[in-house]
This record gives structure tokens, sequence and C-alpha cells, in this order.
């Protein structure tokens, strides 16, 4: 198997190819529940955990730092509705424990993690639901997680968070077909406003109809409203799907997608560049989709080389490696659907399916892995846009609860730079509309990013501030078209501890008592923020 995907990369890849190669080593564990669809961390130390589930028993096999598991099995009440079709996790109510959605095809039922994370309650709503693809996600963006899920056979349902735990049924408003198809549901901003949109892979069977086919997009209107803009953005598809795999495959600084193909009845796959505009452009020809033969239920995007392009996985055993280009090379891997996450904490993500995980090898590749803790925004950061700059460009990434079509994968977040050996700039825009900065930060290791406790800005920024001279001794001048008299300086070291705060009543700032050293400047200029790096000797 190795060297068989070694010289499909040898021969189809231009960059990096030395460092490139993709190859995994299959391991079983015993695990004992029946559904075997999730690995993310539950215990709260970043670790991703394999979860399976039963009747009246999670089991759980914790990780520990030196990549080995301890089972360890927490007995439920009965729960009435089991993962037949989906699973997803969250921490709902805030207390550092993720819980758990089933989604059946007769209702949901939440897992609820008590607050020392040594036992579950369940928690399951009467209304019947013939549930897909399940979600955590901030709907309202009031800083409590809520619930979504997918309803095959009627409008869609979600629930919403009243801020103590306490979770509302609704249905309406994100999806109202009313003979449903509503199959894989993906939550992603896809016009880089700061609010989560909504993307809805569907597929008709069964009699329901040909409007149940047709693929939605809904934007996020920002003040708790949606609109459908299937038809104007280019996505509103008949072709079969269960999932899609959105991701910005051309680190353009926009999330693409593939719209990934169930059966070839009404049309393949189809591969969607995002214009930036609202807009998408079918790309599929000469991407390796057109040619691609297999159809999949479950569509889910990772970059596995680390070479700082995301690759596109289904449940066909083939994995699409990304050249950087739009295209794409195919080559097989021992495992189709699965939950995808880094199961010995080494840096390149591996897959659990069934009882066996498939580690990955890895290479010579760097990378950077982001933990995120929300405090104004919900535990787990979900919604949260994370940006690095390197060498190789700008990567963007959303955390998601809920992907591809029924599995759980990771809530950390990680990126491939490939042979670069530094970031530059590692940006994370939280849903509450802070933005946290930080230069520099390590390569090859894990950080934990919690909210507003590091160099932070609001979204509003103004990009024209230049400082000079830079480096300076002195006297540092600021320039802007904006009138500074009367705006608010803050000067930060890296540590992120103030060493300067004052009023402006010129466009000079005196820092000639300020330490040598690297140092952020925060401005705020009628309630318009800016920070910019500067270095004084």
């Amino acid at each position: 198997m190795k060297s068989k995907i070694t010289l499909l990369i040898i021969a189809f890849l231009s960059i990096n190819t030395v460092f490139s190669q993709i190859s995994f080593t299959t391991e079983n564990i015993d695990v004992t529940g029946q559904y075997k669809i999730c690995a993310v961390d539950m215990n709260g130390d970043y670790l991703d955990d394999i979860v399976s589930v039963s009747g009246t028993n999670i089991n759980i096999h914790f990780q520990n730092e030196n990549g080995t598991f301890t089972p360890q099995d927490f007995n439920t009440t009965p729960a009435d509705n089991l993962p037949s079709w989906s699973l997803s996790a969250g921490d709902y109510t805030g207390n550092g424990y993720n819980d758990l959605i089933y989604g059946s095809s007769s209702g949901v039922t939440f897992m609820r993690a008590n607050n020392n994370g040594t036992a579950y309650t369940e928690v399951s709503f009467p209304e019947f639901v013939f549930v897909q693809r399940t979600n955590f996600v901030d709907i309202n963006n009031d800083g409590n997680l809520d619930a979504f899920a997918c309803h095959d056979i009627a409008p869609n349902v979600y629930f919403i968070n009243d801020g103590n735990g306490n979770l509302e049924f609704n249905q309406g408003g994100l999806g109202d077909v009313p003979v449903g198809g509503h199959y894989g549901s993906l939550w992603v901003d896809y016009n880089n406003d700061g609010n989560l949109d909504l993307f809805i892979a569907k597929c008709s069977g069964g009699g329901q109809g040909a409007t149940a086919k047709f693929n939605e997009l809904h934007r996020n209107n920002g003040d708790g409203t949606f609109t459908d803009v299937s038809v104007e953005s280019g996505l509103r598809d008949a072709v079969q799907t269960w999932s899609s795999a959105w991701g910005d495959f051309d680190n353009d600084g926009f999330m693409d997608v593939l719209v990934g193909a169930s059966s070839f009845s009404d049309g393949g796959h189809k591969l969607m560049r995002n214009n930036g505009d609202g807009t998408f452009t079918d790309i599929t020809a000469g991407s390796g989709f057109d040619t691609f033969g297999g159809t999949s239920i479950e569509h889910a995007t990772y970059d596995f080389n680390n070479d700082g392009y995301l690759d596109i996985f289904g449940n066909s055993n083939t994995l699409f490696i990304n050249n950087g280009d739009f295209t794409f090379t195919t080559t097989t891997i021992p495992f189709s659907g699965a939950a995808i996450a880094d199961l010995n904490n080494d840096g390149f993500l591996d897959a659990f399916q069934g009882n066996e995980i498939h580690y990955n090898s890895g290479n010579n590749n760097n990378w950077i892995v982001i933990n995120t803790q929300g405090v104004e925004s919900n535990r787990n950061g979900i919604g949260a846009r994370i940006e690095i700059v390197s060498a190789l460009g700008t990567q963007i990434r959303d955390v998601r609860s809920g992907e591809g079509f029924r599995f759980m994968s990771t809530l950390n977040t990680h990126f491939g730079i490939g042979q670069d050996t530094e970031i530059e700039q590692l940006i994370v825009r939280w849903p509450s509309g802070t933005i946290d900065v930080i230069e520099n930060p390590e390569i090859n290791t894990t950080h934990l990013i919690v909210e507003g406790q590091t160099l932070s800005v609001e979204e509003n920024r103004l990009f024209d501030l230049t400082l000079s001279p830079n480096p300076v001794k002195d006297i540092l001048a600021l320039s802007t078209r904006e009138n500074l008299i009367g705006a608010q300086a803050q000067i930060y070291d890296m540590s992120g501890r103030l060493v300067f705060s004052e009023t402006l009543n010129s466009s000079t700032i005196d820092v000639s008592k300020v330490s040598s050293g690297v140092y952020v400047l925060n401005l705020d200029v009628n309630d318009q923020k800016a920070a910019i790096r500067f270095v004084k000797y």
C-alpha cells in the first residue's frame, strides 16, 4: 500500500513530492458500543477520544498524552433514540464536557454530561423527526450552543438553548420543503461576513417528488433570520447528494464546496469555486471529480499530508489529494467513511471506523493545531473562523460540529504548512465578533486559544493604519485617513501585558520609556479598532 501511494504521488504531484506521501497503518481497538462513529475530545483535555454508544451505555476510550487509550463505560438510562443516522458532539451546557446528540429515524436524543464528566443524563424530545445529519451550532449567535437536525420527510428542526442548558424544539425557517429530502446539513461562513450560513445537501426518493432533491444555501442575515440564496448563488442543483465538503481548496480566503453525488441519477459530483461575491462557479471539468466513477454518501475535507492544501475523501476508499490548483489526484486508502481526528497526538490526522484506527504514517511536513475555548462565544468555539499566514499563503478553517453525513470528527482545528518553518500570524475570529491575534506562534505543537485573552481587536479594523519609523527608538508616527485626536491608544507586549495607555492629542506616540522588544499597538478611533505590530529598540 505505501509503495503504491508513493508512486502515485511522485507521478502526479508537482510540489513537495518527497514530503507529501500519504499512507496509513491499521490497528484494532476494542470498542464496545453499537454505533462507532465518533472521535472527539470528551473530557476537556483537548486530546481526541474514541466514542461508541449503545442503548444504555456510552463507551469512551480516553486518549492519553502518549497516544494510548484508557477505556471507560458510562451507563445511561435507555435512550429513546439511537444514532442510527448521525451523531454530533458539543458542550451545550458550557461546563467543559461535551454532550452528544443522537439522530435516529424516529427522533432526537441528547446525552448531557454532568459538571465533572462522570455521568450522562438523557434528554429526549417527543416530536417525531426522521433525522439525517445533526449539528451543534449557535444558530442565533447569542453565545449559547444550539442544535440542528435534518428532517428527511418534513421541514427541518432545531433546538434553541435558553442559556441555562434547556433546549426548546423549533421547526420551520431553515429548510422548509414539506416533503423533506434534507440529508446533509453543514454550517459555514461562505461570504466571510462573520455569520454562519447553512448548506443542505439534498436527496429525494420514495415518492418525495422533485422539490426534495434541490440543494439549498441559506444566508445568515445576522439578525436571527435566514434568506434562501440557493438560486442566486448557483448552488441550487438537483444532484442526488447526502453530504458536501466545504473548504478553501485554493487558499484564496473563501470557502469552496464539493457537492458529492450519492448516485448519478441526476448528475455527478460538483466542484464549485467560491467567486467571493456570493456566487459559485462549476469547475468540475478537469478536476478529477469529473472522471471519478464512484459515489458516496460521506464527503469531508482535511489536510491529510500537511502540505497546506485540503484533501477530500468519501466512502469509496478513495482519497482526493489536492494539488493546489483545483485538481486532485486519487489514491486508495484503507477506510471509507470515518471519524477524523489526531488519535496519537502527532500532528497528523488519523481515521476511526468500526473497530479500527487507521494511523496516518506522516511525513516531514510541518503543522499547527488550534484548540478554541469560547468565553462570550460558545465554550467549544463552534463557528469560529481560524486563519494562519505563512510563506505558503493564508489558510482558513471553520470550527464545526457535524461534517459529512453521519460521523462526528475532531473539534480541534488542524493546519499543515508544508515545508514552511514559521507562521507569521494566527487569527481567531470568534462568533461574538472578538478577534484574537497571535504573532509567530510556535509550529509543530498545539495551542489553546481562550477568547479575548490574547491581543484582540474588533472586526471593523482600520486597514490603512501605518507606523513609522518601525523599528522605532523614541517617537512613533501614526498615519491614517482618520482624525486621531481623542483616539485611545494601548500598547501590549507579546505576553499580552498592557505597557502603555493614552488618549491621543496628536498623531505621534512617545515610546522612549518603553523597553526594547516587540509590541502591538491597539488603536480605537470612533469605535473602529486597528492593531499593528512594531519593534522598539
